[in-house]
């Protein structure tokens, strides 16, 4: 397709039809329970530490930029030692999401420059928005131009000033799900940088629902069900442009909502069916060094090292060493090695990750 003409918002166009008001009740009312859930775990940075890397991984993988947890975890611990351009890559976007949440917490909005410095993580360049033409959406497959988004930077600027004012101070009162699904589509129309738009704009779903209170942590990952339905997903996004068809794009991304909540759910009262055992076990087994620290430690951080031990718990190195070689003894850790430095594995915890986001 050429050169498209870009509509500010909000669409003129009925978006509360009785499939999409349907829809909007069973995602909001999974989205709520989720929340509910998140608030039993007694430590945000363990479903931080784990979905955010989730998250980060399959945004990446939309974008062809394709890693292993074994990868992530192992980078994380000895990024001196190992340099994996595409661990680099997700690890970029996880800050990202990380800042971005600081952000909208903090300040209570969500601006352009909020935006910008998101992408910046991601791509790690200060190019910013768009000014030169030529940019161009293709076929991965036979180089067709499928879309090509508004080429003119004054225009680029005006949609943009405009999606800014409809996250913030909306002009409708259109239901806050359904206004993701718009937001959505409209930046990635605009699509305003040369590089990272999508992830950028996954990101910005997720702070959406914690601007709307609908969420206390960016803990919803949809890049799992876009992953899963990648041709949907670009398929219905076009429909929207050449068809004008908005009710099918905003029930994929209810779905979305609705599906990834009943996911994360899952995942999460795994993990605190893992810890609890882990738990009753270390006081009954090894009660001379248990903690909730320790128990902390060992869920925030899949893979564990002496450093993080003795960081979080705040002993000394010989005391940490103490405590890893233990836990290996008794079976809760697997040790492992890189060249000659040890790291730690919670073999159930990794299990259950590598599982539950198997494809």
């Amino acid at each position: 397709m050429n050169n498209f003409w870009l509509p500010k918002l909000p669409p003129a166009i009925d978006l509360e039809t009785k499939q999409i008001l349907k829809k909007t009740i069973t995602a909001n009312r999974k989205l709520a329970e989720l929340k509910g859930v998140i608030n039993t775990i007694p430590n945000a940075a363990i479903l931080i530490n784990t979905l955010y890397i989730q998250e980060a991984k399959d945004s990446s993988a939309i974008e062809n930029i394709v890693t292993t947890y074994d990868e992530i975890y192992k980078q994380n611990l000895f990024a001196d030692l190992i340099k994996n351009p595409a661990v680099k890559e997700v690890e970029n976007y996880a800050h990202a999401l990380q800042t971005g949440f600081q952000l909208v917490k903090q300040q209570g909005f969500l601006s352009l420059n909020h935006i910008r410095t998101i992408q910046q993580e991601i791509v790690q360049n200060e190019a910013g928005f768009r000014k030169q033409l030529g940019t161009q959406l293709k076929n991965e497959q036979t180089g067709e131009i499928i879309y090509t988004p508004p080429q003119n930077y004054l225009m680029i600027n005006q949609l943009l000033n405009n999606l800014e004012q409809y996250i913030n101070v909306p002009n409708d009162d259109l239901d806050p799900l359904i206004r993701m699904a718009i937001i959505h589509y409209q930046f990635e129309s605009i699509h305003p940088f040369y590089d990272g738009n999508g992830r950028t704009g996954r990101i910005i779903n997720i702070l959406y629902l914690i601007l709307n209170q609908l969420l206390d942590l960016p803990a919803l990952y949809l890049s799992r069900y876009i992953t899963r339905n990648k041709a949907d997903y670009y398929r219905l996004l076009q429909e929207v442009r050449d068809k004008n068809n908005w009710e099918a794009w905003v029930h994929y991304m209810l779905d979305a909502v609705e599906q990834t909540s009943e996911q994360t759910i899952a995942i999460i009262i795994e993990i605190k069916t893992i810890m609890m055992d882990y738990k009753n076990r270390l006081k009954k087994t090894l009660p001379k060094i248990y903690s909730q620290d320790l128990l902390n430690n060992l869920f925030k951080h899949p893979y564990t090292k002496i450093g993080f031990i003795k960081k979080d718990l705040n002993v000394s190195r010989k005391t940490a060493t103490k405590y890893l070689d233990i836990l290996v003894e008794d079976g809760f850790l697997q040790k492992e090695k890189v060249w000659k430095t040890s790291y730690y594995i919670n073999q159930p915890l990794l299990n259950l990750i590598v599982s539950a986001f198997r494809e």
